[in-house]
């Protein structure tokens, strides 16, 4: 009878090697712990070692949807501004042609 290949979520595999690199357990208890082989351990380590900068890379570069909203609402301001200029220029232009009239 053949063996289901299990398959691992990255949480799973993060929780698995943090317990490796903070210490709390040595690779041997880990690997008994779930199951698991050494190497397999020992490749998603260097997986995350490998992959441990771009968490800082990501923190500082913008969404560029995020970037996106932020721009289309700044201008949504913009011409509401603008609009409520018009409106109150548009309420004084009757009374200049009056007394320019008169």
């Amino acid at each position: 009878m053949a063996k289901t290949r299990r398959t691992f979520n990255a949480e799973f595999k993060a929780k698995v090697v943090l317990e490796i690199i903070s210490g709390s357990k040595n690779m041997a208890e880990v690997c008994r712990e779930y199951s698991l082989k050494a190497d397999l351990l020992s490749h998603w380590k260097s997986q995350f070692l490998d992959n441990a900068s771009k968490v800082f890379e990501n923190a500082s570069a913008v969404d560029p949807q995020q970037a996106r909203i932020a721009e289309l609402e700044r201008l949504a301001g913009k011409q509401s501004l603008e609009l409520e200029i018009l409106k109150k220029a548009l309420t004084l232009l009757p009374q200049a042609r009056k007394k320019g009239e008169s």
